[in-house]
C-alpha cells in the first residue's frame, strides 16, 4: 500500500515547542482527507539501568493535572541538529545526573498518530555513573528515583505516561525472558 501526500497545510497555532493546525491529504487510495494536526519536534526515552535499579523521575504534569507523574528520563528534541541519541545523553544527564558506557537504540514509536507527527525514540542506557558536569534544567521539579528491579510490577502499576509505560513493559518481558 502506498504513502500519504501531503496537499495542503494551515499552521494555526504557533508555540515554543510545537504547532497546530489543519493538513490536508490524499490517502494511498487517492482520496482527499482534512485532519488536525499537531506538529512535534519529537521526544526520546531512557530506560536507564544498573544492575539493582531502573532510574526513573517524579515530576508535575500540570497539562494532565498531575501533581507528581512517575517516568523515565526524557526530554524534546529541541536543539537544531543534534543527533536523537545525542539528545539522549543530554537529556539523561541533565534529569537524574548520569552518563551511560552503553547505549542501545529499542523502539522509535509515535505517541499520538491520529492528530500528532510527535515520535520517541527510546533507548536503552547501562554502565551508569554519576556526571558531575551535568546541570538539570532551572525551570524543572524533578525528583530521581532508583527504582528496585525487584519492585518493577509497583513501578509500572504507578505510571500514566505512554513512553514510561512502554519502557517499563519491555523491561519486565526482558527480564522475564531472560534476555536482560
Amino acid at each position: 500500500m502506498g504513502g500519504v501526500e501531503p496537499i495542503a497545510t494551515e499552521v494555526a497555532w504557533q508555540g515554543k515547542v510545537f504547532s497546530a493546525g489543519v493538513q490536508r491529504f490524499r490517502t494511498a487510495r487517492g482520496a482527499e482527507v482534512t485532519r488536525d494536526k499537531v506538529w512535534h519536534p519529537g521526544a526520546v526515552g531512557i530506560l536507564a539501568i544498573d544492575g539493582e535499579h531502573v532510574w526513573l523521575t517524579r515530576q508535575p504534569r500540570e497539562a494532565a493535572g498531575l501533581a507528581e507523574s512517575l517516568e523515565i528520563p526524557a526530554g524534546k528534541r529541541d536543539v537544531e541538529g543534534e543527533a536523537p541519541l545525542q539528545t539522549a545523553k543530554r537529556e539523561l544527564a541533565e534529569e537524574i545526573g548520569k552518563r551511560a558506557g552503553s547505549w542501545e537504540e529499542l523502539e522509535i514509536f509515535y505517541t499520538s498518530p491520529g492528530f500528532s507527527d510527535e515520535r520517541v525514540w527510546l533507548y536503552l542506557a547501562r554502565e551508569l555513573t554519576d556526571d558531575g558536569d551535568a546541570h538539570p534544567d532551572a525551570d524543572e521539579e524533578i525528583e530521581v528515583v532508583a527504582w528496585p528491579l525487584g519492585r518493577l510490577r509497583e513501578a509500572i502499576a504507578e505510571c500514566e505516561d505512554s513512553k514510561s509505560l512502554i519502557a517499563l513493559l519491555w523491561l519486565e518481558l526482558a527480564r522475564e525472558h531472560g534476555t536482560l
